[in-house]
């Protein structure tokens, strides 16, 4: 008996100190998009150049449950302290990565409002020690780049916002059900919904079972647990949300925004909604859109701290 409480106390010191590794930064190095992407790049984004004119890119690696995980960051050039965007890729993987292109149109794009991003490959991707999960316990590769922000010299970590795309709706629905430190989240093309994410897209029943633990345990388990119109409630609910989808959106339905936005207004979480026409999984077709909508809910809620109005019905 005395060995079992020796061996509990000594995993309770190990546990501990992973803990407060998590969010270590143990590499930052300068990185610089290439001529040749550039090139690409501006053919979508014009105004790529003086984007990246104004932001410092880092590729990093930090300390995630004693995993060594790698990302990237984009930190205003001028001197300041700025407020915070984590920013959640979609795909799984390789595929759907935070690319160069990735870099200019989120990182850049939300650093030129005055913000430092910062976005993980999450584990067992792009050099990141670990295994990917997608959506198990790679969420906590999100959740650790909160402790992340202590470590970087213009970051006001009193102001955090986060950002999911596809994929990364899903790491943000999650995140916000394991803190309340989130001032506002952004969702675009949100996965929240794994049921119709599989009727509508078989192949995607592949990615569920090749990466989540206990798949062929209990598939509906695994996917519940990764379907946020099933545990909305258990969302922050002092973090805001706002949610972008395209109603030709063929890689993520629309159904799964409009369910989820369905249910948040059932239980009266703070939501706002933007349905593009003809916007397709990216909404490229609406880049400027997207961004002013996006950049005007952060500021209010993220940077500016505005709360939001009483969610009971009233006025006249």
């Amino acid at each position: 008996m005395r060995n079992y409480y020796l061996l509990f106390f000594l995993l309770l010191i190990f546990q501990s100190t992973v803990n407060a590794q998590n969010g270590k930064i143990i590499e930052q190095i300068p990185y610089t998009i290439a001529d040749t992407s550039m090139a690409q790049i501006e053919k979508r984004l014009p105004n790529a150049k003086a984007l990246i004119n104004a932001v410092d890119f880092f590729k990093i690696t930090y300390l995630s449950d004693g995993l060594k995980v790698n990302g990237f960051m984009s930190v205003p050039k001028k001197s300041g302290k700025f407020p915070c965007i984590i920013f959640n890729r979609g795909g799984n993987r390789d595929y759907g990565g935070t690319t160069d292109f990735t870099l200019v149109r989120f990182f850049a794009e939300m650093s030129s409002w005055d913000y430092v991003v910062v976005g993980s490959h999450y584990r067992g991707n792009k050099g990141s020690e670990g295994k990917e999960e997608f959506g198990g316990s790679d969420v906590n590769d999100v959740i650790n780049l909160i402790p992340f922000f202590s470590h970087v010299e213009k970051a006001d970590t009193s102001r955090i916002g986060m950002y999911g795309w596809s994929r990364g709706g899903m790491m943000t629905y999650r995140a916000l059900t394991m803190t309340n430190q989130i001032k506002a989240a952004v969702v675009g093309s949100g996965m929240a919904e794994a049921f119709i994410q599989t009727k509508k897209r078989p192949e995607m029943d592949s990615v569920f079972s090749e990466l989540a633990l206990g798949y062929f345990i209990n598939r509906d388990s695994v996917l519940k647990t990764r379907s946020a119109v099933y545990w909305a409630e258990k969302i922050s609910p002092s973090t805001p949300l706002l949610l972008l989808t395209g109603s030709a959106d063929w890689r993520v339905s629309p159904e799964e925004q409009l369910t989820m936005l369905n249910k948040l207004y059932e239980i009266k979480h703070p939501v706002r909604f933007q349905f593009f026409e003809g916007g397709q999984h990216s909404l490229i077709e609406y880049v400027d859109e997207v961004n002013h909508v996006s950049r005007n809910f952060l500021d209010a809620y993220v940077r500016d701290g505005k709360t939001f109005p009483s969610l009971e019905p009233h006025g006249k």
